[in-house]
């Protein structure tokens, strides 16, 4: 018998159970997935945002800021990657109305590192961006982070303080007797007294198990362009463009590693797993920053990807006990979900105690989690050659030559009290295989180590890549921007 079940190890359910572990609570996170993080939370913008974008009548724009200054501390006790950057909202108009409206609304919301700037402060700020600029809305305190990592680093510091993790576990039915919920999984069954409902773009089917009906999720998707290390570091804000109806618009980032990332559209079309991109929507969003940032190169793309939002028809978050007693919802978490999430986890720790949870503080709880790998810079290929020639088990040998992550950094990954099972979690761990090649060298070192570890055949067909989900590659980006050139 657990004392709380919770659905879904994405950022959110992560969060709320390494907040539960603060507890004696006993707690069991279930994941249909192969590892945590394997929705929206490995796919998205990657960015802390400052607070000022949503309505103050909104739950998420009270939620925004409150959960944003938590970031700095939970970095220095779980390593995930965090930097605060500031944010820009450019404008290319004369008219300095809206962001002025942006501005009042994020001191409604409780912010203090506001103000509007103009062309010459913006020079200072990024250098490179396109002469048109007029006004921006500059938020000091907003960041990049690396969102995967920081789901993975929340699940592994819950499971050391005694949360169980569950993964490949679908939920396929809930019931409840009394005071006990039964939440029935592809595999077993298992009993609860509380049930909290992160399950993402899913939350609406499992609350439709205990016949809650008030909302459903329509997924939105968003299109992104990651390029290869080191094209981000002429960035040194999160740039927006103004908001719109569909959302903040396309950014221009610099990943937690110094990637160039671009991106996102929105478009309601499609279902809840299609995370295939389109070189139409692609092509777009480079041409879109192309204006803004003029020496973006297409030669140095790497990879396109897609998430999946979460949108609710209450289009705000939904954290509520539910009719059924015992029974929390935390669906419709879209932007700013990652950086709401610690708020969100307090908020629903307050309704379990309200809810009945008895909470007796767990006296040997541990916030530390050590870094798997740490933001070093990389070396010139000729001074590590012999590194990575080394054979396998040698002290000291480099496996991936891309992002020279080494072989004690993919042991630490795989002993960590969740089993990876694919090569791609082990690249959202040390970022083997994300450098200038995705993998192609590497790929077969990081398997020989894991089935030596593991003592297991690992599958290389199980990747993300041989799931039938369709990418825009390099190539087809640069012979469509051609064609589109030759028209």
């Amino acid at each position: 018998m657990y004392d709380v079940i919770i659905i879904g190890a994405g950022i959110v359910g992560t969060t709320i159970a390494r907040e539960l572990s603060k507890s004696n609570a006993k707690v069991l996170i279930l994941e249909k997935g192969i590892d945590v993080s394997m929705g929206a939370t490995k796919a998205n913008s990657a960015i802390v945002h400052g607070g000022f974008a949503e309505k103050h009548e909104a739950l998420k724009g009270r939620l925004c800021y409150k959960g944003r200054v938590q970031f700095r501390k939970l970095d220095e006790e779980l390593n995930f990657g965090f930097k605060e950057t500031g944010s820009l909202v450019i404008s290319m108009e004369d008219d300095k109305e809206p962001l002025e409206k942006l501005m009042a609304n994020g001191i409604k919301n409780g912010l203090d590192d506001l103000e509007i700037i103009g062309p010459e402060r913006i020079r200072e700020l990024e250098p490179e961006l396109t002469h048109d600029v007029k006004w921006a809305l500059y938020c000091k305190g907003a960041g990049i982070c690396s969102p995967y990592e920081m789901a993975i680093a929340m699940a592994e510091n819950a499971i050391k303080n005694g949360v169980t993790l569950k993964l490949e576990h679908q939920v396929t039915g809930i019931e409840k007797d009394g005071d006990v919920f039964k939440v029935t999984t592809d595999k077993e069954a298992f009993q609860g007294r509380y049930v909290v409902n992160a399950a993402g773009v899913y939350a609406d089917e499992i609350s439709k198990m205990v016949g809650v009906n008030n909302f459903e999720i329509f997924p939105r998707s968003g299109e992104y362009i990651l390029f290869t290390r080191g094209t981000g570091d002429p960035i040194n804000t999160v740039i927006f463009q103004l908001p719109t109806k569909y959302g903040k618009g396309v950014l221009v980032a610099s990943t937690y590693y110094g990637n160039l990332l671009i991106g996102p559209d929105a478009s309601d079309e499609g279902g809840k797993d299609d995370t295939s991109t389109h070189i139409e929507r692609v092509a777009k969003i480079y041409q879109q920053t192309k204006a803004l940032y003029g020496k973006i190169n297409s030669k140095q793309f790497i990879r396109s990807f897609t998430g999946i939002r979460a949108r609710s028809s209450t289009d705000d978050f939904i954290i509520e006990e539910t009719k059924v007693k015992g029974f929390i919802n935390v669906a419709g978490i879209q932007s700013p979900g990652l950086t709401s999430s610690p708020a969100i986890a307090e908020m629903v720790i307050g309704i379990l105690k309200d809810a009945g949870l008895e909470w007796e503080d767990n006296n040997d709880f541990d916030p530390y989690r050590k870094p798997i790998v740490t933001k070093k810079p990389l070396q010139p290929l000729k001074d590590i050659k012999e590194f990575i020639e080394l054979p396998l088990g040698s002290k000291d040998r480099i496996v991936c030559r891309c992002e020279q992550v080494r072989e004690d950094e993919i042991v630490d990954a795989l002993h960590r009290g969740i089993r990876v099972k694919t090569v791609d979690g082990v690249k959202r761990r040390t970022r083997a295989g994300m450098g200038w090649c995705q993998g192609e060298f590497c790929k077969p070192r990081v398997i020989e180590i894991m089935e030596r570890e593991y003592g297991e055949k690992i599958d290389p067909g199980f990747d993300i890549e041989h799931s039938g989900v369709n990418r825009v590659q390099k190539s087809d980006l640069l012979d469509y921007l051609k064609s589109l050139e030759e028209e």
